[in-house]
């Protein structure tokens, strides 16, 4: 379908709204119904019909009525709709002529107000030549339904990201400006399509500059996968540009060596037809392998160093999210271990440390809780009252026999420090049960409950 951007002239805001309400209807309905458009759309003095019948002349929608009476966004609403966009945030202000066209992209000219020149780039999966989308790339993951339109919105992005992610590694590749739905914009190549070159000054260097873009790729975890001379550009110094980035995937990928070994053999397939560049003779004649590997690289060679882009750009045959998962997994582990541990040591420590500070103080507090319970705690506050004792009597011998420290360290019992360590923690326990009955009866009283109620009326009738 052919752009005309004169159209963009006559539309108002109503037509971008409703072209915006049959996009985002879209999202769960292949056919829009005209009720939920209006709904929507939500004009202000109504007209919804008026503006779909304008946009259904420009070609901006497409009707059916097989099953109910829906609209559809095509291509053109869908340029439109990303156009009227970029204008907006200034990214460009004209749109010039179409400089080339894919199986999946066309490429326009457009300037900003400075009056640079730039590329456009517009997805548009689903063409004739090339439909086989769902078992060629990876757009859907996990979708089992799609739309043309989503799938080409979805490989602008991919191709936005990893074009600005390898400008930043110092690629040779176009400066990537903005992205809006399937629209990339980018800087314009200075240059010419790889195949329309008939004659080169030093096919040897550009050779090895080539297939050293190849391996730095796979030293940062990619493989382009379409690395041929349709997507090589090359300047009248014989400075190389790589282009089209949609397609790229992981070192990770489970067919990540047929994918860089088809990508090299493309490049030797085409030197050795256009530039009678003879590399099965130079391979024999060299007799180290590190001669061989120059002129065809081996995958297994490499060694990815240089950096994790396919970890960074969510590149196709890597799973971070489970990777992610498993470490976070693993962490999780030893960090509850550890801290179990360290729990366990803390515990410990402070039990030994309350029991050796149990001091004479603690035994009066003691002594005044087996004071408030002992009408009803009888055989507790017998115990405690013995343990009591046995503590009295032996810090009483521990004075008598200030005098003697020395001989009485020596002779100390570790089984009876246990012991007493035991009996302190059993009458915190008793007395701390204690505080907490106390507390809970003498509550229920105070709230007015039944017990309470009735005990009042048997002290009258006594």
């Amino acid at each position: 379908m052919k752009l005309d951007v004169n159209v963009l002239r006559y539309l108002s805001k109503d037509d971008f709204r409703v072209l915006t309400a049959v996009e985002m209807g879209m999202r769960n309905h292949e056919i829009v119904p005209a009720e939920l458009i209006e709904r929507i759309a939500s004009l202000r003095h109504g007209g919804t019909y008026k503006v779909l019948k304008n946009l259904l002349k420009h070609k901006l929608l497409h009707h059916d009525s097989s099953k109910y009476d829906g609209f559809r966004l095509t291509y053109l609403g869908y340029d439109f709709l990303a156009i009227k966009t970029l204008v907006n945030r200034g990214v460009f202000s004209s749109v010039g002529r179409q400089i080339g066209v894919g199986k999946e992209s066309d490429i326009f000219e457009v300037a900003n107000e400075d009056g640079t020149i730039m590329a456009m780039k517009l997805h548009r999966l689903g063409r004739t030549s090339f439909r086989a989308v769902k078992s060629k790339r990876d757009y859907l993951k996990h979708r089992s339904s799609f739309s043309w339109l989503y799938l080409s919105r979805l490989a602008a992005l991919k191709e936005f990201a990893f074009m600005k992610a390898l400008q930043e590694h110092g690629f040779p590749v176009p400066n990537a400006v903005d992205c809006n739905r399937h629209c990339v914009i980018m800087s314009l190549v200075q240059g010419y399509p790889f195949v329309q070159v008939k004659q080169l000054q030093n096919p040897e260097t550009v050779f090895e500059k080539i297939i050293g873009i190849v391996v730095r790729f796979a030293e940062h975890g990619l493989i382009h996968c379409d690395f041929n001379e349709f997507n090589i550009m090359i300047d009248d110094d014989e400075n190389i540009t790589i282009i089209d980035f949609p397609q790229m995937v992981s070192v990770s990928h489970r067919n990540a060596e047929m994918y860089f070994d088809r990508d090299v053999e493309c490049i030797i397939k085409f030197f050795s037809k256009r530039f009678n560049l003879s590399f099965e003779a130079n391979a024999d004649d060299s007799d180290s392998d590190a001669e061989s590997d120059a002129v065809k690289p081996r995958f297994s060679s490499i060694k990815k160093a240089s950096g994790f882009l396919d970890k960074e750009l969510y590149a196709s045959g890597f799973s971070r999210k489970e990777q992610d998962d498993i470490e976070k997994f693993t962490e999780k582990i030893h960090g509850s271990d550890d801290e179990e541990i360290e729990d366990d040591e803390e515990t410990e420590d402070d039990e030994d440390h309350d029991s050796s500070k149990l001091n004479a103080s603690d035994i009066q507090n003691f002594d005044a809780l087996c004071s408030l319970t002992k009408d009803e705690d009888d055989e507790q506050s017998g115990n405690i009252g013995e343990v009591v004792e046995d503590q009295q009597n032996s810090e009483e011998k521990h004075e008598d026999g200030s005098d003697k420290v020395e001989d009485d360290e020596q002779d100390v019992n570790p089984e009876l420090e246990q012991r007493l360590a035991k009996q302190r923690r059993r009458a915190i326990q008793v007395a701390r049960a204690g505080r907490k009955t106390n507390a809970s009866r003498n509550s229920y009283k105070d709230k007015g409950g039944k017990s309470s109620h009735n005990s009042k009326i048997q002290k009258s009738n006594w």
